[in-house]
């Protein structure tokens, strides 16, 4: 009861009414009045505190995607990742804050945005809103990060970036989103953002990285040739942070019903992050017997981990909507779409670090086609809405596609022909963190401390305690190298150390000892072809106290491979 009908009250009672009875009833009514707005006030301020904590969470994928960058390139561009990666979140803040926000969300016509800008007219409550929107701007623009990686330069990343956040992925979000776009007027289910997020973000991957090229050493000069596999340096470093993004996945597509408070809204979340887990795991299945039956005979934990990504990235679209078989089967399939566009990029020789084409472009693709199928009007169900849906889904990735991949080729294309899209090639073979950053990720001077010596060996009978001997070769520093019974230094030839590309203070081949017990550096690819050398292995031969003892061969460590 409103203050108007307190008021009609009383007026309109009757002479003759009890006067204390008439104003017991206007005061409960006024209480009444009073607990509707407090209860109204409350369950607005709940809708605010479940985006903002759903937000925080999402917000916590940009560590999950550093983690599985940084163990996916190698070590000597760990550094350079990870700024990048925290560059993602302030260089997506200000461009969102300024224009990006108003663009996505602003009203104006079916394309566009055209209010909001800097957010100056924005209510505080509404604040809560800009910032879960900004997540997932930011996660777009991630996406891109990992196809480029370990090659592309600096100032094209601060564009690109700012280019993706602030308008890119926008005036996409506009057309979904927005109450006025012209995909989100029509039947096109996106609920969170296969299409809108994933999607955009795929193709700008495939874009960046067929503009820069691959890596050095990624693909041999011949197509006849294999291409070789540039492994990451750090698989548990990858494994965290995918666990980081699974758990990030279900704040992604749970919060995406953007309240708590209303009808139905409980049921939504539960059913979108039920679907998500089901989905991400039946898709990290599929994966890992396949690749398993493979060629490969593998049980990789890292396409495990990427096909349980793609598969929860598939389910975005219809995790609102889909019945958990339906995610299962969802899943399923996206796990061996996953595949299929990762032997597809090697086929054409695109270069992409972490798989991110393939998670993405191929995951958003698909949820946006599943939707429609599995949703609980859908086509398997027999019903003419979800052939109205797998139109207007259809349409909606058409034109995604066109726009972020042509926007990002004319920019890609653009810097590509101002040279400024990639790094020297110099560089690239000694990787940034030193040269570019100064900051080497694993920094070896950092291992060459007193608890290093090793009394073990002195004990065995070595007159001479050796610093560091106890560690592995790539930990060692400039002083971890000290003969017991000095032999003559040696110097690789000047091609041996071109092809290693080594950087970092981990290899100083001034102090390696020439002493075969000790060290042995060696590399088929230049003994027989140096122009084909790719790969240089370093190994590090240390004899044990008991196979000394016993007169036993020495065993062999492989510390690493460049």
């Amino acid at each position: 009861m409103t203050e108007v009908d307190v008021d009609i009250l009383l007026t309109e009672a009757p002479e003759t009414r009890d006067q204390a009875s008439l104003f017991e009833e206007v005061a409960a009514a006024r209480n009444l009045t009073r607990l509707d707005d407090d209860f109204g006030k409350l369950k607005g301020n709940m809708d605010v505190f479940f985006l903002l904590v759903i937000s925080f969470n999402c917000f916590f994928l940009q560590a999950g995607f550093a983690f599985l960058e940084v163990g996916a390139v190698r070590s000597k561009n760990a550094t350079n990742i990870l700024i990048k990666n925290m560059l993602d979140v302030f260089l997506g803040a200000i461009a969102f804050w300024l224009f990006g926000y108003g663009i996505a969300h602003g009203e104006g016509n079916g394309v566009i945005g055209t209010t909001h800008w800097a957010i100056y007219d924005l209510d505080d409550i509404e604040l809560a809103k800009w910032f879960f929107h900004f997540v997932f701007a930011a996660t777009a623009a991630t996406i891109v990060s990992g196809s480029v990686a370990e090659r592309c330069a600096f100032n094209a990343y601060f564009i690109y970036s700012m280019v993706l956040t602030g308008f890119v992925y926008p005036v996409v979000a506009h057309w979904a989103w927005s109450n006025d776009g012209w995909l989100g007027v029509t039947s096109y289910h996106d609920f969170a953002g296969s299409g809108v997020v994933h999607l955009t973000g795929g193709v700008s991957a495939l874009v960046g990285a067929l503009m820069l090229g691959p890596r050095i050493g990624r693909f041999e000069d011949s197509s006849q040739r294999p291409c070789l596999t540039l492994t990451g340096h750090s698989v548990p470093l990858a494994g965290l942070g995918g666990f980081i993004l699974l758990f990030g996945f279900l704040s992604f597509n749970g919060g995406s019903q953007g309240s708590i408070s209303h009808p139905g809204d409980a049921a939504a979340v539960a059913r979108a992050v039920v679907n998500t887990i089901i989905a991400g795991s039946s898709g990290g299945i599929s994966v890992l017997v396949v690749y398993r039956l493979s060629d490969t005979h593998a049980w990789s934990f890292l396409m495990t981990l990427n096909g349980s990504l793609a598969g929860m990235v598939s389910i975005c679209s219809g995790c609102d909507a889909l019945q958990p078989w339906g995610a299962c089967v969802t899943g399923l399939i996206a796990g061996q779409i996953f595949l299929g566009f990762h032997y597809l990029m090697i086929k054409i020789r695109i270069d992409d670090p972490l798989d991110a084409v393939a998670v993405h472009m191929g995951g958003g693709m698909w949820g946006l086609i599943a939707t429609a199928f599995f949703k609980d009007d859908g086509i398997v169900y027999g019903k003419s809405e979800g052939l109205d849906v797998l139109l207007w889904n259809f349409v909606g990735l058409l034109s995604i596609v066109a726009w972020a991949g042509g926007l990002c080729f004319v920019m890609f294309g653009a810097m590509r022909a101002l040279n400024m899209l990639r790094v020297p090639e110099e560089m690239e073979i000694k990787g940034m963190d030193i040269l570019k950053h100064g900051e080497p990720a694993y920094p070896a001077d950092a291992w060459i401390e007193e608890q290093y010596y090793s009394k073990f060996y002195e004990k065995g009978g070595r007159p001479t305690p050796r610093r560091n001997s106890s560690l592995p070769f790539q930990m060692m520093g400039p002083l971890g190298i000290t003969a017991s019974s000095p032999g003559a230094p040696i110097s690789p030839p000047v091609d041996v150390l071109r092809c290693t590309g080594t950087t970092q203070s981990c290899f100083y081949p001034e102090k390696t000892r020439q002493s075969p017990a000790y060290w042995s550096m060696h590399d088929y690819r230049w003994r027989n072809s140096p122009s084909n050398c790719n790969v240089v292995e370093l190994q590090h031969t240390e004899p044990s106290h008991m196979q000394r003892k016993n007169g036993k061969k020495s065993y062999t460590n492989q510390a690493f491979s460049l």
